[in-house]
């Protein structure tokens, strides 16, 4: 790839990470597409390429397989100066209440096969001292609701885990942005009925996303009113909470 900046997008398949790729792209990054099939993502990358007048490819990137992942990522050189990880699965909750194995692959996509690419990735920034992570959470890590306190409860560890992360990295000069998405129209959330008003397009979101990268922002809510609407749901006192149907 050539000497301009070049960003990965862990996840790549998902429309939040396809709009926010565009958006980097559209500034002149290149991009590493890393999605579970990367030939599947052949045509997004000629696309991108062709669109946008930048250098793409495309890598292994499956968080069931940790080891191959990570190994695919270091074999990149040279190494990618940000990543952006927007590996998710919403998953069903009520299955996964009374199903072990679908809780296990909520747990498991949403925080440990992330700490597992993000934990190799910053070691790769550490030594470089340069570059920056932008993960991508959920306000569902805000406070446990019983619509889906088990993807909450995965996102609500990966926030936890990206500040650490941002703690130890910025003396490293490496940034770690974390990114809390409310209601976004997304394939993963095209079964639910979601309200117009507080739900936002990919593209909205990617729009955020790259102004509070490059404001070096710690961590954003997109759109912006779900930081208002989170600390209210966050003040509700247990006692009501629990009685609620959120």
């Amino acid at each position: 790839m050539n000497t301009q900046k070049t960003l990965y997008l862990a996840g790549a398949t998902s429309d939040m990470a396809l709009a926010i790729g565009r958006e980097f792209a559209g500034q002149g990054w290149n991009l590493i597409l890393g999605g579970r099939d990367p030939q599947a993502l052949e045509p997004i990358r000629t696309d991108l390429e062709i669109r946008h007048n930048i250098q793409a490819k495309t890598v292994l990137c499956d968080v069931a397989q940790p080891e191959k992942t990570i190994a695919a990522l270091e074999a990149i050189h040279p190494a990618p100066q940000g990543m952006v990880c927007a590996i998710g699965y919403l998953g069903d909750q009520k299955k996964a209440e009374h199903h072990w194995e679908e809780a296990a692959i909520i747990l498991h996509t949403n925080f440990n096969g992330c700490v597992a690419l993000l934990n190799a990735f910053a070691n790769q920034l550490e030594l470089n001292r340069n570059g920056f992570i932008i993960g991508i959470s959920s306000v569902a890590g805000d406070r446990g609701r019983q619509s889906n306190y088990i993807y909450g409860a995965a996102k609500a560890g990966f926030t936890a885990y990206l500040s650490g992360l941002r703690s130890r990295l910025a003396k490293k000069n490496v940034h770690v942005m974390t990114v809390k998405p409310g209601f976004v129209y997304t394939r993963m959330t095209e079964a639910m009925k979601l309200p117009a008003i507080v739900t936002a397009t990919p593209e909205q979101v990617a729009k955020d996303v790259f102004a509070a990268y490059q404001k070096g922002k710690d961590v954003i809510y997109t759109r912006w009113f779900w930081r208002w609407i989170m600390l209210i749901i966050r003040s509700i006192p247990e006692k009501l909470f629990k009685k609620l149907s959120l």
